[in-house]
Formats: structure tokens, sequence, C-alpha cells
């Protein structure tokens, strides 16, 4: 059984896209069966109705002890085609709370409540976890987010409550119980004919059948029979007996089982057509007694257990086979994107090659996950590379899902709560695994499936067999890449830069590590670090970046506006550029102050600001800031025109930067802020205001500082082909960018995309635009390159400030590496004064006719932080939840993501106002693909070029590119 119903907003994208909900008349007989709530991303509720029943456009849901929706995520509406099947339930996965409490809102210890409306608007059926029979329910609220049908109505008690994480409470012969959960699989009726009948639990399977096949007098089905042809096993709920070679072992790790396949099969011939010869088998009483090679008979009841078939054996079912059996062999081909094809090998050995790339690890450091595909491109935001609702974001769309799996760590521990202790697998600090990495598969591995993935399971649980990780990483880490020019501008998220700490905030809890200790602030007004030992760690790994960074001018967001504080606005940008100059050991740094009058409209507790390096560049005049209603939710856009220092002719080179931080897509209120399904996420029309705003301040600004010279650039929040970003296309500005290829600057869901943006005038873009590989020698003021230096966004969470400690692999570094969740865009500007190539005297060298690399195309989209963070692919243990990678909603962005009603928080990280993802090797040619490597501006060549001429000129030396030589610092 593939997971069937689809999240809120997946279901938006499917209406957006043109699909219908039908209706269809509900059974009178239909009910919820089973209630499972052991954490967010395990959770699901199942409905028992006639097989056959039309549950199209049925409305699943959960409220809270309040009668609240617990989260936009709890609530589902099911999509087009969702029957119930032959076992006569229907399974929905949605998050829960998980809390009981005792009160004046109902009788006795309640918690959660779950309900389901039929498509024509009927209450099917509300039942609350726990309470008292026959008592007072929990009431739902009047919310307008809630069907129609269910406002106000009292859900009926079951009087049960889970007695563990590993239970659930089920209905079975007229009353609730807790009891293993079964999803898929309905309760046996002839066990209520008598009432002493013993409850079958998950690990009992009954005794075999007689022999009535004296060819076959085991009644031995072979494994491919049991799995059968389609998504779900035809033997589901049957008791059967089968033979295999064990090919992978859990007794540690969670999984409590081990997987076997027929002997002998598998390799490049697999007949995907006659489906898979390999199943799991789930037995916590007999995993202990197998190794992998053993040739095994085993007996037990056929189950599928989200999505993946499996069979439950206890600890009569399991016999040892002395005979020698052929040993089944890995599948070697390319993993297939053909949903069939990948049940086929569900339960297989596989060890895929070809070009496979590393496209998520957001998850990787909770659960040992890491997502790939197959390509040498990473799966990018469908928004950011087309048209929001055309025909082909759905086809990026359609494709991102069509290729994305998963190579898990062969377990279900949760490094971040419960196996804190339990070295994390995978990840290191000399072999990272960053996304848009290349995948190298060394070692074989199972298929699985399980919440909405197939995922490949290394033979054991890794922590426990290091020696069976799978496969390799290739380390994409390079410098800052060369964009040309004397003068460089870039725009930098600094993740929350809060020098006033979250220990100074009279009540401000924290985010703490495996030991207790404080690390970050938890949804108090200063966003970041909890204490200076955790904000020197912060520091530390920005001043690296930006030091290394190297840019003339930085325009910055998320940092401190300090006058929220009791002190002056600038304190906190003052502090940074200390910490800039004192490791860099001169007084290198300068900010611009902030402009007498501050407008009150988006005047929030985060800024915008600039930093510059004095021997580059200065401010000329006051900055100004934007006052406009459109910024109610955002911060107020700031403006300053800077120019080059040291050149002979100054104005020239003079050019406006208008720096931004949009609103977030997470939340949105009033028409048009609406999340519509097509990938541009909540609050678009404010966005688009915002940047109607913005472009109007730009030609006040024209006029006002005397130049037409003008950067747009920040966190718009937008990516590349959204409507906000339209607005400055349709004025005439240029995303510099997308236009020399750069690499994306943020991942969300396993999606990379560029949500930061620099747009260029035409007069900042120069007379004559240039093609990606441009020549350093330029108009004045005009742009010579640009490239994204992935740093941030490619890098494992697990190496930011935020998680340090938080597992005994600890990966924090000193570096600026995972200095925050989006990475740096620079762009390169010429003074004018770089020479450019002139003949020589005599004649050099033959000219090459080698073109220069081809530029790296752009990548793709979507939106940010969504109230509860982004669900995980496997069951929590409970505590507090990772912290979202979505940025964080206004009021709280950069905070760690808000948790839904009575779950507790997660260590505050990457609360960033937006969402997006960085893919690729900047500056790294031989990453390869689409938008991996980063553009070349020609400067070598002509570098060269100009050095030969000159030198058979008798010239001394030769200046290139940017006058000053990072290498003397």
């Amino acid at each position: 059984m593939k997971r069937q119903a689809l999240l809120a907003g997946a279901v938006a994208v499917g209406l957006a896209f043109g699909s219908a909900v039908p209706v269809s008349a509900a059974p009178a007989d239909a009910h919820i069966s089973e209630i499972s709530y052991p954490s967010n991303d395990a959770d699901f509720v199942e409905i028992a109705a006639p097989a056959g029943t039309d549950l199209s456009g049925w409305t699943v849901g959960s409220v809270t002890r309040g009668g609240a929706l617990n989260s936009d995520e709890s609530i589902v509406t099911l999509p087009k085609g969702t029957v119930v099947g032959e076992s006569g339930v229907h399974v929905v996965e949605l998050p829960l709370t998980n809390s009981v409490n005792t009160g004046k809102a109902a009788d006795g210890a309640y918690g959660a409540s779950v309900f389901v409306v039929s498509a024509e608007g009927k209450l099917i059926d509300f039942k609350q976890i726990g309470g008292v029979v026959g008592g007072t329910g929990v009431t739902a609220s009047q919310s307008s987010k809630l069907p129609a049908a269910g406002r106000g109505q009292q859900a009926e008690p079951t009087g049960a409550k889970a007695s563990g994480r590993d239970q659930s409470i089920q209905l079975k012969c007229s009353s609730w119980k807790s009891g293993t959960p079964t999803p898929g699989s309905a309760p046996d009726p002839s066990t209520c004919d008598s009432p002493d009948s013993p409850e079958p639990t998950e690990t009992s399977s009954p005794d075999p059948t007689d022999p009535s096949d004296p060819e076959n007098p085991a009644n031995l089905l072979p494994i491919n029979t049991i799995q059968g042809n389609g998504e779900k096993s035809p033997y589901a709920g049957k008791t059967v007996t089968t033979t295999g070679v064990v090919t992978a072992a859990y007794p540690t790790g969670g999984l409590g089982g081990y997987y076997i396949q027929t002997e002998g099969t598998g390799g490049d011939n697999h007949d995907f057509a006659k489906g898979s010869h390999g199943v799991f088998v789930y037995s916590k009483d007999t995993v202990g007694q197998v190794k992998t090679g053993d040739n095994v008979e085993v007996t037990g009841s056929v189950s599928e257990y989200y999505g993946q078939t499996q069979i439950i054996v206890d600890d009569r079912g399991l016999k040892k086979l002395d005979a020698a059996a052929a040993a089944p062999k890995p599948y070697e081909g390319a993993f297939p994107e053909d949903p069939a094809e990948r049940e086929a090998l569900e339960g297989m050995l596989v060890q895929p090659s070809g070009d496979i790339t590393v496209t998520d690890n957001y998850s990787t450091n909770v659960y040992g996950e890491i997502g790939l595909a197959n390509g040498t491109d990473t799966l990018h935001q469908p928004t950011d590379v087309a048209r929001p609702g055309s025909e082909e974001a759905q086809r990026i769309d359609a494709e991102n899902k069509r290729k994305a799996y998963t190579l898990d760590d062969g377990g279900t521990a949760d490094f971040f709560k419960t196996a804190k202790d339990t070295p994390l697998p995978y990840l290191s600090n000399d072999k990272p695994v960053r996304v848009g990495a290349k995948v190298t598969f060394t070692k074989p591995t199972v298929v699985g499936y399980s919440h909405d993935k197939y995922r490949l399971q290394p033979t054991g649980f890794l922590p426990d067999n290091d020696e069976l990780t799978p496969a390799s990483f290739e380390n994409t880490r390079a410098g800052v890449p060369d964009v040309g020019g004397d003068m460089t501008l870039a725009s930098f998220n600094v993740l929350n830069y809060f020098p006033t700490t979250g220990d100074t905030e009279p009540g401000c809890r924290a985010y703490t590590d495996r030991e207790g200790n404080p690390v970050g602030a938890n949804r108090c007004k200063p966003r970041g670090a909890y204490n200076q030992e955790n904000f020197e760690r912060q520091q530390t790994k920005i001043v690296a970046a930006i030091n290394k960074l190297d840019a003339s001018v930085v325009a910055l967001e998320e940092v401190e506006s300090s006058d929220k504080f009791g002190k002056e606005r600038d304190w906190a940008l003052s502090q940074l550029v200390k910490a800039l100059n004192a490791a860099a050991g001169e007084d290198r740094w300068a900010f611009v102050p902030s402009p007498q009058t501050i407008p009150e409209t988006g005047d929030d507790v985060i800024r915008t600001a600039f930093i510059y390096q004095r021997a580059e560049a200065k401010p000329v005049g006051d900055s100004a800031i934007l006052d406009s209603p459109a910024f109610h939710n955002a911060r107020a856009p700031l403006a300053q025109k800077f120019q080059a220092v040291g050149v002979k002719n100054p104005g020239a080179s003079e050019f406006i930067a208008v720096m931004n931080h949009f609103k977030s897509k997470g939340s949105g209120k009033g028409p048009g802020n609406e999340d519509t399904g097509d990938g541009q996420g909540n609050s678009n029309a404010d966005r688009v205001a915002q940047a109607k705003a913005v472009d109007a301040f730009a030609e006040e600004q024209k006029k006002s500082m005397g130049t037409k010279r003008v950067f747009i650039l920040g966190d718009l929040n937008s990516y590349t082909k959204e409507d906000p970003m339209q607005v400055f296309y349709d004025a005439g500005y240029t995303e510099v960018g997308d236009h020399f290829g750069a690499t994306p600057t943020y991942l969300f869901g396993g999606l990379t995309g560029s949500l930061d943006h620099v747009l260029a005038s035409k007069e900042a873009m120069g007379t004559t635009t240039r093609a990606q590989s441009a020549v350093p020698a330029a108009p004045a003021g005009a742009v010579t390159g640009a490239a994204t230096w992935n740093i941030n966004s490619v890098e494992s969470i697990a190496l930011e400030y935020s998680r340090h400690n938080y597992n005994v692999t600890n990966l924090y570094q000193p570096d600026e590496f995972r200095s925050s969740d989006h990475d740096p865009l620079i762009v390169g500007i010429s003074t004018g004064e770089t020479p450019a190539d002139e003949p020589s005297q005599e004649p050099s060298e033959e000219p090459s006719d080698q073109p220069s690399e081809d530029p790296s195309e752009q990548p793709s989209d979507e939106p940010g932080q969504e109230p509860s963070e982004e669900p995980s692919d496997k069951p929590t243990a409970g505590g507090s939840a990772a912290p979202s990678e979505a940025p964080a909603d206004d009021g709280a962005d950069s905070s760690p993501v808000a948790e839904a009603e009575d779950n507790d928080g997660a260590p505050g990280s990457s609360g960033s106002d937006s969402q997006a993802s960085a893919a690729g090797d900047t500056g790294s040619p031989s990453s390869g693909g689409p938008g991996s490597a980063m553009p070349r501006t020609g400067t070598e060549l002509t570098a060269l070029g100009v050095g030969l001429a000159l030198l058979a000129a008798g010239a001394a030396t030769v200046p290139i590119s940017r006058r000053r030589s990072q290498a003397q610092r």
C-alpha cells in the first residue's frame, strides 16, 4: 500500500493543475477504526467502510484538546480516485496531537480528536482520544479552517489512550483498546463472537495449514507470488510460508527484522514483470537468530506497513535450512524511476550505478537519511525555473516526484532525540555530504519503502556496522568563485545575528543540547544564540565566511535591530564589524550608519544593513529607508550609494544598492495571500506589492542620489520565475545570478532554488548585456559576473552552531561552512580602469580555438516558514522536534519554527524568513551537470593574453581582475 492521501497543500496543487474531486454517497456504516499518534511523522487515521467505497473529496482532520486544528497539515482532502480496498479500510496519514490533558473542556483525561466528513459535507465520525465513554467530549471550534459540518460539534470520547509510542487505539468488538498498530488491516469480526477470545497481536502468526499438495508439503509460496505485481500483496491478512536467503538483518536500530530474497535471483537480468523476489520479515523474536547468508523458511501473516509488504513472524515461525542456497545477486543498473519497476525491486538487493546526485541532507542529522536522484543535477523548485502554474512547472514537479528516492541508515533511530549518544552515520567534516555531490555506491543495499519514499537500506544498522556504509560522496567544497571586476557586491543572510542573547531576556527558554546545556533561544525576542558561549560559536562562523568572501560591499539580512533592546540601533552591526576587523588583523571593515529617521512600518527586531571594505568602497551621502505600508509585515528596504576608492574617476563607478528582506511564504492574511497551490506559497500578493514599492523607491533614489546604476538585492522570498520577480523584470531589471548561471542559494524540501537575488538596472548591467562568460574589462559600474558561494544551503544543518553537541558526533567547526542557511551571492563590478586586452607590439602565440567553459544553467523553486516543521519521513520518539529548514514566519523570522500546540520546541537554528536551496559545487568545473559548474569570467585567459603582450613589450607588471590580491591577506 503506497500512501494515497495527500496533505492539503498537495491537494491544492492538484486543484490548481485542474484535477476535479468527485462526490460520492457516504455509506451508513463508515467509521473511524484506528488512530495512531506516536509522532507527527508516523501518525495515521484508519477509516473502515465497505470495499469499493469512493472516498474522493472526503475530509479527514484532527483538532487539539482545545478544538482547533493542530496545524494546516492536520487536515487532509482525499484526492480523486481514493477508494476503499478489499481490506475494508483506508489509511490516511496526517499529524495528530499526542498530548493528553485533564480539564474543563471534556470529561476525564483527553487529547486530540479526529473527524471524517464526506464529500457531501456530512459528518461521518468524530472520535476523541481518551476521555470518558459516554461523557462530554471536546467541542470543535467555529474556525473557518474546519469543515462546516464539524464546527461546534462534540467529539465522542473513546476512553482509550495508546499505552506507548509503539501502540495505537483501535475499535475492536465495539470498544476502543490500545494495541500494536495494524494500518490497512481490519479487525477480524469472528473474534467478537466469544468475549474470552484472545486478541491477536501484530507479532502473532497462526500455525501453517495442513499439507495438501504432495509436491509442496509445506505449502510454500514463492516470494514474488506473495509480493504480487501491484502495490499491495494479494495475500495481505493471510498466513504464508516461504523460503529465502537472508540479505540484511537489523537486530539493532529499530527495524526489528530482516530481508530475505529467493535464492539465486537478482542481478541485471531481473525480470521486472515477474515482481519482487525479496520481502521484509518483521520479527523481533527471531531477528537475533539470523545473519546475512542464512537460508531460512518463515511462516507468518502478510501485512502492509506504511506501504511495504512484510511477513510478521513470531518465535515459532522461523526455521533454518541446512541445504545450501545460491546467494542472491544485487541489481546493479540505474535505480528505476518508474514506480512499477521500483515496486518490482522492493525487498531485493540493489547496488545502483550511473550518475546519482545528493538532493537533500536536511534530516541526515536526525534520521540518518539522504535524498538522492539519478542524474548530475539536483531537484529544482518548479517556480525557480518556470512560471507558477505553467505546464513546465507541472512537468518539473512531476519529474521531481518521480526521480526522488532516499538512502537510509538501516534503522529508525532519532539521533536528535532518543539516540543522541549514538554516532551519526554518513556525516563527517573531512568527508561532507553536500547537496549536489556525486554519489557512488560501493556496497549492496536493499530496497525498502515507508513514509511515501523508496529507501535504499544498508544491510545493517550503520552506527553499529560502519563497514556496511554503502556509498561514498564527492567533496564539492570550493573557494570563493571568481566573478571578475575590480569591485564586488554581495548579499548575505546571516541567520539571526543577535549579540543580545536569550539569557538576557527574563523568561526566555533555551533549546538544549544532549547534555542539557542551552544553545539557542527558544521563541524569544532575541532570536539567535541563548548565551555568549554559543553566540561566539555563531559569530566565528559568520566572520570566517564574510572575511573569506572578501566582497567590497556586503548587504546583510537578519541582523539584530539593537534599538529594540535599549541600545543604539547599530550596536549589533558595530559588534560584527569589530569581530571582522579583529579576525582580519586590520581596520578593514566599516558599516553604513542608520539614517536619522527610521519609519515605524517595517521596523522589525531583525533588519538589513551594509558593511564595506574601506580600501575598496565608500558610501556617498546618507542611507535611506523606505516608508511604505507595503512593508507592514516585512523589513523596510535600505538604500545606499557607493563608489570605488583609489580610482581616477570614482564618480564613474558609483552605484545604488537597495537591500531587501520580503515577507516569507509561510503565512498570509488578506486577498491574494492564501496559498493557491501554484508553488508561490502564502503572501504572494504582499510580496508583489513590496516589489512594486521597491521599484518606485529605486526610481526615487536614482533621482535623489544622482545615478541610474541600481542593484536591488536581498532575500526576496520569491523564486526566480515568481510574480514578485516579474515586477522587476517588467521594469527592465536583470536577475544577475540567473543571467550568469549562478547556482541556487537555498534548499527546501529536497528542492533547490534561489530566494536571494541581485537585480541590476540596464545601466548597471552595462550598455551591452554581456554573455555569461564575460570578460573583466567593462564600462565603469557595469557587471562583469555573478556566482553563488555554496557554503551553507548545501551543507548539513548538523554543522550549524545551533546543533553544537546535539549528537555525540559533534560536527561544529569554526569555519565558514553552514554559517547560515542561505548562501551568499556575489557580483563583480568594473570601475572602468581595468585595462582591456590591447594588441601587443609583436604577435603573441597563436590564439586558442578553444572557447571558455560553458556557464552552468540555473535551478528552481518554492516556499518558506511553514508554521510546523517539514514532516520527517520517519517516526520520532517524542520530545521536542527538529527545527524546520523552512524560513521562519514574520514575527519570528529566524527563530525556530513555531511548533503546533502540545508539542515541545526544537533547537533554534535555521529560522531564516525564507525557503529555497543551493545545489552544486560553486566554481568546480568537475562537478558536472546543469547548474553545477560556476561560470568562468574569462579572467584567466584574458590575463594570460595581456601578460604575454605586455611582457613582449617589456612591461614589468600586469594588473589583472581586481586591484587587490587576496593572497596578500
